[in-house]
């Protein structure tokens, strides 16, 4: 598979690659998203913001990983943690996304992952699959109302479950 063009993720934001110089605008972002940490603690760091900038699931490596920020005039609005071909060649995995709370409950968040969706189609993907906090039902509503299905996997983790969701995209 070829490297996938980040900037083309949004017809709508400038998208480009986050790397550790940016983390500082990160955890300004994820820190004002109390109600997230709530389900799915512990609360953002600036050293876990790096660990999840270079976390891979097995069998992966850093050429399939895109942690990436959606930007519009005021800075970044959204991050999202992508992994390409995961958990198998035609799946998209958004692993983590997050949207500044000034545009949450605006319609930006779900624009961005219809945005994303029809890139991964126009990519080749079939389907993009993701997690979310079973008990957080702002994370759940969000992703139900923007297609995505739950599979009915539920992953256990040490203090909250993860119930896996997928969306097709053909």
């Amino acid at each position: 598979m070829n490297a996938l063009n980040v900037s083309e993720m949004s017809k709508t934001y400038r998208v480009k690659k986050l790397t550790v110089a940016d983390v500082n605008e990160i955890f300004a972002l994820c820190e004002k998203n109390p109600l997230y940490y709530k389900y799915c603690p512990p609360f953002v760091t600036k050293s876990g913001i790096e660990e999840d900038m270079r976390a891979l699931p097995p069998g992966k490596n850093e050429r399939d990983k895109y942690y990436v920020g959606f930007f519009d005039d005021s800075g970044l609005i959204a991050i999202a943690d992508v992994i390409a071909a995961y958990p198998n060649a035609q799946t998209a995995f958004i692993g983590f996304f997050m949207t500044a709370a000034r545009v949450q409950n605006k319609g930006v968040g779900s624009a961005i992952v219809n945005e994303l969706c029809e890139f991964f189609k126009g990519n080749g993907f079939d389907s993009v699959r993701l997690g979310y906090v079973e008990d957080n039902p702002q994370a759940r509503a969000f992703w139900l109302k923007n297609g995505f299905v739950p599979t009915g996997e539920v992953f256990d983790k040490t203090d909250y479950a993860i119930a896996a969701a997928v969306r097709r995209l053909r």
